[in-house]
């Protein structure tokens, strides 16, 4: 059994200053208050304008019996926001960005519930496939697809094709210790046959094509490129990805699929900088083949991967925070472990899910909540998706890249 979280019980009465709120007492989660003098939304944390009387008042664990949630360590989501435009007046280049205090005017989904959006923002933002509304998908949509897709998944892994050996549980509070408490490999047995499978086989030939230090630029031979069109080609041939395409095409974000495909290939595999100006990463590599910046492992969600590594000698695994509540595959798994020489905090993974599983449901996050925690349903359990956008550089017209996709938890 885990540690729980003490309950803080704390009083405090609401302080006036020049007439604006500045205690989050009955304020707790929110909606952004641009008339109060701090806020106490989930997001205040990221954009640093929480009331002082944030973390006493609205981080208590609410229900001990509950499971634990945990939160993905992604070093490109703690850096501040860069202002990189011309005219922050206006909305070009800047369609769902983050929320950013500094603007004098916001291009982000939620603006014109706040009433803030730059003057250009529905003729810049609000065009087909790439609208500000893209909380016009509602969460019930959003669960019934993940069903969809999750019973669609005829190509993951049984019960006896993936042996796993979580070992040790740890509290997040002992995540930063980087102690190895689980002397036995992860994964005791994997049916290779499963790697035979065309999107299996297609994935698996991209996990070799990317250096994984930051600031070494990405450089891609005819075959490399070739291997992403092919795995491509082969997701989209399974009911997992046509039970997506059907469903964006219905909500009218793409008319064909050629736009689609068009479009994944520019989000997962296009290039940008996470460092000294080189073009030396991507949403698919951050994602599922892993990096490290700054001595630290950043991204890394992918359990074939993770296998693959293993068996090699190059990952040793310390210790797991959270073990989904799925009895069969795909499950969830947020674990600690170190990367040849380099440590994973916290590194959230589906195990035994096929990989055209895994890009639909962080593909279909990052298309309608964008930078967004992402409520879904998977086998009747719900499960939250975190993706980032890369604010940083965009392609298309003022589309953006990935930065990252994770499972955030099962109960947020």
């Amino acid at each position: 059994m885990r540690a729980c979280v003490p309950l803080i019980v704390a009083m405090l009465c609401s302080l006036a200053w020049a007439g604006k709120m500045e205690s989050c007492a009955s304020r707790c989660n929110e909606k952004f208050n641009r008339d109060a003098a701090c806020q106490c939304d989930r997001r205040c944390p990221r954009h640093g304008d929480c009331c002082e009387d944030y973390d006493q008042l609205c981080t208590v664990e609410e229900d001990p019996n509950k499971p634990e949630p945990f939160l993905e360590l992604e070093e490109e989501t703690e850096a501040p926001a860069s202002h990189l435009y011309s005219a922050p007046s206006s909305c070009r280049d800047r369609c769902q960005e983050a929320f950013d205090r500094h603007q004098p005017c916001h291009c982000d989904a939620r603006c014109p519930e706040f009433g803030n959006c730059c003057e250009d923002f529905e003729s810049l933002c609000g065009h087909e496939g790439f609208s500000y509304s893209s909380d016009a998908i509602t969460n019930e949509e959003l669960q019934s697809i993940s069903e969809k897709i999750y019973r669609a998944d005829t190509n993951k892994a049984q019960k006896e094709d993936v042996i796993i050996n979580s070992q040790n549980r740890i509290s997040p509070s002992e995540t930063r210790d980087q102690v190895d408490c689980c002397p036995e490999p992860l994964f005791t047995y994997v049916n290779e046959k499963l790697f035979s499978k065309p999107t299996y086989a297609a994935f698996i030939n991209l996990l070799n094509n990317y250096q994984r230090a930051t600031g070494r630029g990405e450089h891609f031979s005819a075959q490399q490129l070739a291997e992403q069109d092919a795995f491509l080609r082969e997701v989209m041939k399974t009911a997992v990805m046509k039970e997506l395409y059907a469903f964006l095409h219905h909500q009218n974000r793409y008319s064909s699929e050629q736009e689609f495909v068009s479009d994944l290939k520019n989000m997962w595999f296009g290039l940008y900088s996470r460092g000294n100006g080189e073009e030396d990463s991507s949403g698919f590599e951050h994602v599922f083949s892993g990096e490290v910046k700054k001595g630290k492992v950043t991204g890394f969600h992918n359990w074939i991967r993770f296998y693959m590594q293993e068996k090699e000698g190059l990952v040793d695994y310390y210790s797991h925070i959270y073990d989904g509540p799925w009895d069969s595959y795909p499950d969830v798994l947020a674990m600690q472990f170190n990367w040849d020489g380099y440590y994973k905090e916290v590194g959230s993974a589906f195990i035994g899910s096929s990989p055209e599983f895994e890009f639909a449901l962080y593909s279909l996050c990052f298309i309608a909540r964008p930078g967004k925690a992402c409520q879904l349903s998977l086998g009747g359990y719900p499960l939250a998706i975190q993706t980032y956008t890369w604010d940083k550089s965009t392609y298309g017209n003022g589309k953006k890249y990935i930065a990252t996709a994770y499972v955030v938890s099962s109960t947020q």
